[in-house]
Parts: structure tokens; C-alpha cells; sequence
């Protein structure tokens, strides 16, 4: 397979990159072909850290030469729906960075590119790389709460994003992996929320605490709180339901909980413990590797990859809500 991948930026460089070495370090199969920015000199850094072929400053250019079986999109979201397009107009897979745009309107023309380009009524097969969904403990998590007995359906979550000196002045490009994890976790999408805002004087235009108060579809309550400047790396979960409670601990960019933890209870008595991968990288851990696996997986047995465009439009939508700083949301 020839694959090739446009945004060398920081987050390519920190989770992309060491993601697609260690892949491609196991599996010859795959050629990392081609790298691109319109930063050249970013490219060929890019390329030499993580054994590209050619490194290019012309999107069009490395498509037109390389030819590849799929493509990575890393850039900046106000970017994510222009060069997506301009991606799956040519039936080129695609795994796509996450926000997939700003705004609900641009997931939707992606997603109508993807339909467009398709065949035989499938669109063309896209991920969108919200990793939390491919990080180990979640991915047990999940399990778990799929595991429990009819008689002890989830009853709530509360979902902890903490973070250190993160002045972003919309900070819900981060928060939408918390607003999406919720769902996946769940097994549902939103039903309402209501929104409250911390504003923090003094660090910057629109640095917040950011709270959540949800009902699910399924009926389950949720909690989830961002602390953008806090004194810790941390990202939490705690979900209850009858007679069951979890505990999980997702170890984000190395962060205070590395490896990561979770624990399940049942009756005040330790049912599991599991421990993450003592020595994995964060690449591993915090799930970045793990949906590149699932990705190419998809594409090698013809399988629709996911989570699928349509699949994160709603947390795209919240997120546009706390762009907005609205007070409250209904689907």
C-alpha cells in the first residue's frame, strides 16, 4: 500500500509520524511515499524523521506523482475541510485529523464528497482519527460496559480533561475528545446539554473552564469538565451503574497517569485491574497508533473504517455550541 500524508506540523510530527514508523517498522507492506507541507523545509524534516520517500510543498504535486492507496490529512481545522475535499475528489481513502472542520455544514460537504466519489453505493472509506476511541484502556473500557448485565444498565459517566498552560482561545478543538470519548463510551449520542463557562481573566481571550451537564439518548447522565490550565496532564473516567463502578485512568501524552489504569468494581469489591503497557510510547497508549492499525485493517478486508464522517458530526456539532458559548443544546 502507498501512503502518503499532508501536514508535517506539530501534532504530525508528535503522534502521526512515530505512529506510522512503527507501523510500517512491522508491516513491509506498507511504502510511506510521500510527505507533504507548504513549509518544504518542514517536509523534508518530516520525511527524514519518519522514513518518507519524498517529501513535497505542493499538495497536487505528491497526489499527481505518487499516485497513493490512501492519505492521511493532518492540518489546521480551518484547513481540515478544504484539503479533505480536495482529497476524496480524487477516490483517494482517507484518514482525516480530527475536528474534520469548524462547523457541522463543513463535515457535511466532506462527507458528501465521500458519497460522490463512492461506488456501488459505499462513499469512499474515511476515518476521522479520534484516537480515545483506539487507546487500550478505552477500547476495555467499552467492553466492559457492553458486558454488563441487563439488570445493571450504565446509569452515569463523569469524564475529567485536564490539562497545564493550554490558552487556547477555543479550546473546544480539545474538548471534542472528551465530548466524543462520552459517546463512544456510552454507546449513544446526546440527547440535551447544558453548558457553563469559568472565564479566566487575565490568560488570554477566551480561556475557560468548560462544563457539561448531558443526557444521553440512552437515558445515561454524563459530567465532563475542562480544565485547560490546571496543574496536571490528566484525562479521567468514572462511570456507574447498578452494583458496577469504573474507574478508568487514559494515559494522555505521558502524562501524570502513564501507563494508565482501569479498575472495576462490583459491590465494593476489585472485580479487574489492569494496568497499561508498562514501556509502550504514548503513541500506543494514548491510542494514536491504534487507528492507523484499524484503518489500514479496514482498508485491507474492504471494510468500512470508523468512526465514519456521518459517525462524529453530533460531537463536531456540541463543540460548535461551545464555539458559541451557547447555555444549552438539543438534538
Amino acid at each position: 500500500m502507498r501512503f502518503c500524508l499532508i501536514g508535517c506540523g506539530e501534532h504530525a510530527v508528535s503522534s502521526h509520524g512515530p505512529s506510522l514508523a512503527l507501523y510500517a517498522a512491522s508491516h513491509p507492506g506498507l511504502e510511506l511515499a510521500g510527505c507533504c507541507d507548504t513549509d518544504a523545509a518542514k517536509a523534508e524534516a518530516f520525511r527524514e524523521r519518519f522514513h518518507f520517500a519524498r517529501a513535497y510543498a505542493d499538495l497536487d504535486s505528491m497526489l499527481d506523482a505518487e499516485r497513493p492507496d490512501a492519505v492521511a490529512v493532518v492540518v489546521p481545522v480551518r484547513f481540515a475541510c478544504h484539503v479533505g475535499t480536495r482529497v476524496l475528489s480524487r477516490g483517494i481513502p482517507l484518514l482525516l485529523e480530527k475536528p474534520p472542520g469548524e462547523r457541522v455544514g463543513e463535515v457535511d460537504r466532506l462527507a458528501a464528497a465521500a458519497r460522490e466519489r463512492g461506488r456501488d453505493g459505499r462513499a469512499i472509506p474515511h476515518q476521522v482519527a479520534f484516537n480515545r476511541r483506539y487507546a487500550p484502556l478505552v477500547v476495555r473500557l467499552r467492553e466492559r460496559v457492553e458486558q454488563l448485565p441487563d439488570s445493571a444498565p450504565l446509569q452515569h459517566i463523569r469524564y475529567e480533561m485536564v490539562r497545564v498552560n493550554r490558552r487556547d482561545p477555543d479550546f473546544s478543538t480539545t474538548a471534542i475528545h472528551a465530548i466524543d470519548a462520552v459517546r463512544f463510551i456510552a454507546g449513544s449520542d446526546y440527547g440535551e446539554i447544558r453548558f457553563r463557562y469559568q472565564p479566566l481573566p487575565g490568560l488570554g481571550p477566551g480561556v475557560a473552564n468548560i462544563f457539561m451537564d448531558a443526557v444521553l439518548r440512552s437515558g445515561v447522565t454524563a459530567h465532563i469538565a475542562c480544565c485547560p490550565v490546571a496543574g496536571v496532564v490528566v484525562e479521567r473516567a468514572e462511570l456507574h451503574a447498578r452494583d458496577h463502578t469504573l474507574f478508568v485512568e487514559i494515559p494522555m501524552w505521558g502524562g501524570y497517569d502513564t501507563p494508565g489504569r482501569l479498575v472495576h468494581l462490583e459491590r465494593a469489591t476489585v472485580v479487574e485491574d489492569v494496568r497499561g503497557a508498562a514501556g509502550a510510547g504514548p503513541v500506543v497508549l494514548g491510542g494514536f497508533y491504534g487507528e492507523y492499525e484499524a484503518f489500514f485493517a479496514s482498508l485491507a478486508a474492504g471494510l468500512p473504517p470508523r468512526p465514519s464522517l456521518e459517525a462524529v458530526r453530533q460531537s463536531v456539532e456540541v463543540a460548535e455550541a461551545i464555539r458559541a458559548r451557547r447555555e444549552e443544546w438539543r438534538s
